[in-house]
C-alpha cells in the first residue's frame, strides 16, 4: 500500500535553523504559528550590524527598532566590546489573537573582538530613532604618519 506523506517546507527549514545554532553554540529558532502574545517565548536573537572603518575610527550601527535606550548595555573588557540588551513584549496586547509573529522579543547579545589598533578607552555610544551607533576610536600609534624624506 502506497501512502502519501505531506511535506512541509518550514519544518525542514526549523531543522536546518536548529542545525545551525547548534553549530554556533546559539538557542534555537522557533517559528511562530497562531500563537497569543502571552505565548511568545522570551529567546535569545541577534539584532542586526554595519561595521565600517575610517582613518580614524571604526563604527558600529546596531538596529534596535521598539527596544528603550534604557535596555541597551554597551561594555568593553578584555578588548572584547559587547552590546546586549533587550525587546520587550507588549503587555497591552494580550488578548489579541495573532495570526503570525515573526519580530524578535527577549534578550539579545553581539559581541567583537576589537583590533590591536582600537583604543578600548575610547568608545562613544549614541542611541537614536532605533539606531544604536557605537564609535571606536583608533589609538595614536596605530595611525598612519608622514615622515619627509630630505634628500642629502
Amino acid at each position: 500500500m502506497n501512502t502519501i506523506a505531506h511535506w512541509n517546507p518550514f519544518c525542514d527549514l526549523e531543522a536546518f535553523q536548529d542545525r545551525l545554532a547548534k553549530a554556533y553554540n546559539s538557542p534555537p529558532a522557533k517559528l511562530a504559528h497562531d500563537k497569543r502574545q502571552s505565548d511568545v517565548p522570551s529567546e535569545f536573537w541577534m539584532p542586526l550590524v554595519d561595521i565600517t572603518e575610517d582613518e580614524k575610527e571604526f563604527t558600529i550601527m546596531v538596529e534596535l527598532p521598539q527596544i528603550n535606550k534604557e535596555d541597551v548595555h554597551v561594555v568593553v573588557v578584555d578588548s572584547v566590546l559587547t552590546i546586549s540588551g533587550e525587546r520587550k513584549v507588549d503587555k497591552d496586547e494580550k488578548d489579541k489573537k495573532y495570526h503570525r509573529i515573526e519580530r524578535s522579543y527577549g534578550r539579545f547579545s553581539r559581541s567583537f573582538s576589537l583590533t590591536d589598533n582600537v583604543d578600548g578607552s575610547e568608545v562613544e555610544a549614541n542611541f537614536k530613532n532605533g539606531m544604536l551607533r557605537v564609535i571606536l576610536r583608533k589609538s595614536e600609534k596605530s595611525k598612519p604618519k608622514t615622515i619627509e624624506v630630505k634628500v642629502g
